[in-house]
C-alpha cells in the first residue's frame, strides 16, 4: 500500500537510531561509596506517575553498571537537577557521560558546583548534593518494588523514583505560579554520526488558549487547587465538584474550601468534605 512515509528498521536505542525524538538533559546526583558526589547526565528521564497523593514519580533509564545505577541501588537516593541550556554545560555533560570512568576520575572534569541539601535523610544515609546551577531539582527516593528490568542480563535498568521534594529557583517559581515564562531548557536528540551528540536550543513557548465555549477543564481546576496551598491535597473527584464554577469565581471558591479545611484540621480534601462544605453553605 502506498504511503507518504518510508519504513525504518527499529534498532536498539530506537529513539535516536530510528527516529528523531526530543529529550531533556538532566544531571542526576548520587553518592558514591567513597562519599563523593557523582554527577551523571541523562536524557531518558520522564514523568511516570503523575497523579495520586504522595506517589508522584519519575522513570530513569540507565546503564545497569553505571555509577548512577550502582549508587541508587546502594543508597536508594538521588536528585534530578535540571540545568539551563548553555553550550558549555552541554559540552561538560557529554564529558561527564563518558562510560567506564570512576566517580573520582569523571568529577575532576566537572564544571558544576554543589550544595548540600537540607532535606532529612533516611537513617544511615546521606542525601546527594544539589547542583547550584540548576533552575529546578527533584529530590527522589527509589521505589524498589518496581522491577529494574523484565529480562535477565539486561544492559539497562529502570528506576522508579518517588519525588520527595521539588525545588525551583524563585524567579521561575513566580513564573510557574502565574503561568507565564519558561526557563531556557536544553533539548537533546542523542548520539549521531558516530562521534557527536545533537542538541537544540529552547525557543520561546507560545500559548494556545482553551476555546471559551469549552469551559473550565478538570485539569485547569486541579492546577488551581493544588497551587493555591501546597500543604492541602485535593483528590481528583473533589476537584471535579467545582469544574462548573465560572473561572472568574474559581479562586474564591477554592480559598473558601481551603479555609474550611484548615479550620477542621484537614490536609486532604475529599469529595465527601466538599459535600459537607456545600451543605453548610446552603
Amino acid at each position: 500500500m502506498h504511503t507518504f512515509l518510508d519504513r525504518v528498521k527499529i534498532l536498539d536505542n530506537f529513539y535516536q537510531a530510528s527516529a528523531f525524538f526530543p529529550m531533556p538533559v538532566v544531571l542526576v546526583s548520587t553518592v558514591a561509596e567513597s562519599g563523593q558526589i557523582n554527577l551523571g547526565p541523562y536524557s531518558l528521564c520522564f514523568p511516570h506517575v503523575v497523579t495520586g497523593s504522595g506517589r508522584h514519580g519519575m522513570m530513569l533509564i540507565v546503564r545497569s553498571e553505571s555509577n548512577t545505577s550502582v549508587n541508587i541501588q546502594r543508597t536508594g537516593l538521588c536528585a534530578i537537577n535540571f540545568i539551563p541550556d548553555t553550550k558549555k554545560f552541554m559540552k561538560n555533560c557529554v564529558m561527564l557521560g563518558y562510560p567506564g570512568e570512576t566517580t573520582e576520575e569523571k568529577m575532576k572534569n566537572s564544571i558544576f558546583s554543589l550544595q548540600p541539601t537540607d532535606l532529612e535523610s533516611p537513617a544511615g544515609q546521606y542525601r546527594p548534593d544539589l547542583v547550584r546551577e540548576a533552575f529546578q531539582v527533584f529530590e527522589c527516593t527509589w521505589d524498589d518494588s518496581f522491577p529494574l528490568t523484565d529480562t535477565d542480563g539486561s544492559v539497562e535498568y529502570h528506576f522508579l523514583l518517588r519525588i520527595d521534594r521539588v525545588l525551583i529557583a524563585p524567579k521561575w517559581k513566580a513564573c510557574l505560579e502565574k503561568g507565564r515564562g519558561f526557563p531556557k531548557m536544553p533539548v537533546n536528540f542523542g548520539f549521531r554520526d558516530n562521534n557527536q551528540f545533537w542538541f537544540a536550543s529552547h525557543s520561546r513557548p507560545y500559548r494556545v488558549p482553551i476555546p471559551a465555549g469549552k469551559g473550565t477543564t478538570l485539569l485547569a481546576v486541579q492546577y488551581a487547587c493544588t497551587h493555591y496551598d501546597p500543604d492541602i491535597v485535593w483528590q481528583e473527584d473533589a476537584c471535579r465538584k467545582i469544574v462548573q464554577v465560572p473561572k472568574i469565581f474559581l479562586k474564591t471558591v477554592i480559598a473558601g474550601v481551603v479555609k474550611e479545611a484548615r479550620s477542621a484540621g484537614i490536609t486532604e480534601i475529599t469529595p465527601e468534605f466538599m459535600d459537607r462544605v456545600r451543605a453548610k453553605r446552603r
